[in-house]
């Protein structure tokens, strides 16, 4: 029997259909494949949401139970006896009796601080920290200011590095001469004669924590607010011995005494009395210096000013020509200066400005130097510096007119 052409090319047909359908199918599986690796993926990625919100979830819940719950109430141990612990509420100083369990009773002691309930009962003992204001008062880094950047306060600036500095670095001297280092100095002059600047420098140079604050942030509205900051603010300078207190603009609280029988003066006549308390008291103030600035030296009660409280009642007053021409050395020894520049002479121009004022000078010459588009600074920049200056300080020491 013969083969014809057609059954021929028949199994050859077959064997290319067959061959096409496993290329589909391969096509087929490597895309059910990406596929499944697409969604493999998209489940991870489902997964970590999930694991998200079920983290938001038990943290809302948490808070949400924290919420609902009773709010406590803080109060102070007053007294330990048989029957328990008599506690007085901060606040409305509500006294009680409330009993204390064993566990407790080691951790209390007279003066703690502690959470109570409604009930008045001690949930669990407190902290002993100052007030969170008195705690960020604290410098953690020292200023970028050293004794070099004073100019004409040789004198000033000796005596303040006896008064703060040597007890520190040299306490065995005093000891040896046999009389107990000075304990605070008091800075006054007019405005930015570099009182502060002083301050900066010493916090720069030892290694004692500083702390800082305005005396205007010690006046409060409301009773025992300010007296209060203020037995803050020296235990935590006791609990990080040594230390230095630098009190800014003291006159805010320690002025003169009066009859005055309004809240406001009676609170800050309140605050001065603790301040001269944490100062000179019974208790011991430890090694902690006090460094205090102000610009009016005539408005301050005389008890602050009494040895004991402050030693060395130092004046800086506006630097004279010696002392101005190394502040303009030292206001311009970063800026590209013209060789022109004499010194001499703009100290002899500037007669009773202060360190601020040639500071000021300074920083204004370059200004005219960068409006002119000008990468050096001349003696004309100087000049025009002052001029502006005085233009400045004669508008604004003019009266204000008013109009009917």
């Amino acid at each position: 029997m013969t083969e014809t052409a057609e059954d021929a090319e028949l199994p050859y047909d077959e064997g290319a259909s067959l061959q096409e359908k496993i290329e589909a199918l391969e096509e087929q599986l490597s895309a059910l494949e990406d596929e499944n690796e697409e969604m493999r993926d998209r489940l991870l990625d489902a997964n970590a949401e999930n694991n998200k919100y079920q983290q938001k979830l038990e943290r809302l819940s948490h808070e949400n139970k924290k919420l609902k719950q009773s709010p406590l109430f803080v109060a102070t141990v007053q007294e330990l006896n048989d029957e328990g612990a008599i506690i007085k509420q901060h606040g409305n100083n509500q006294e009680a009796l409330t009993e204390v369990t064993e566990d407790l009773r080691e951790d209390l002691e007279p003066g703690a601080r502690v959470a109570v309930n409604n009930s008045l009962s001690i949930v669990e003992r407190l902290d002993d920290e100052a007030d969170v204001r008195a705690r960020v008062m604290e410098v953690d880094e020292s200023p970028d200011v050293g004794y070099e950047d004073i100019g004409g306060l040789d004198d000033q600036l000796r005596e303040v590095r006896e008064t703060v500095e040597l007890p520190m670095k040299e306490p065995g001297m005093f000891d040896t001469v046999g009389i107990d280092p000075p304990s605070g100095v008091l800075l006054h002059g007019p405005p930015g004669t570099g009182k502060t600047l002083m301050a900066k420098a010493v916090a720069a140079q030892t290694d004692a924590t500083f702390i800082k604050m305005a005396g205007s942030e010690l006046v409060h509205k409301f009773i025992g607010e300010g007296a209060k900051l203020v037995r803050d603010l020296f235990q935590v300078a006791r609990d990080h011995e040594p230390a230095v207190v630098f009190i800014d603009e003291i006159d805010a609280i320690a002025s003169k005494r009066t009859d005055s029988k309004t809240s406001g003066d009676a609170e800050v006549q309140r605050t001065m009395m603790q301040l001269l308390s944490e100062m000179d008291g019974f208790d011991e103030r430890g090694d902690i210096r006090i460094i205090a600035a102000t610009n009016r030296f005539d408005m301050l009660d005389r008890a602050i000013l009494r040895p004991g409280r402050f030693d060395r009642l130092i004046e800086v007053p506006n630097p004279d020509e010696t002392g101005r021409e190394k502040i303009f050395r030292i206001h311009t020894r970063n800026m590209n200066l013209a060789e022109n520049v004499d010194f001499a002479r703009l100290a002899a121009e500037t007669d009773d400005k202060s360190g601020a004022d040639v500071a000021a000078i300074c920083t204004e010459a370059g200004m005219f130097a960068i409006r002119d588009d000008r990468e050096e600074i001349t003696m004309q920049d100087f000049q025009n510096a002052l001029e502006k200056l005085e233009q400045d300080t004669d508008a604004s020491a003019e009266p204000t007119r008013t109009f009917a």
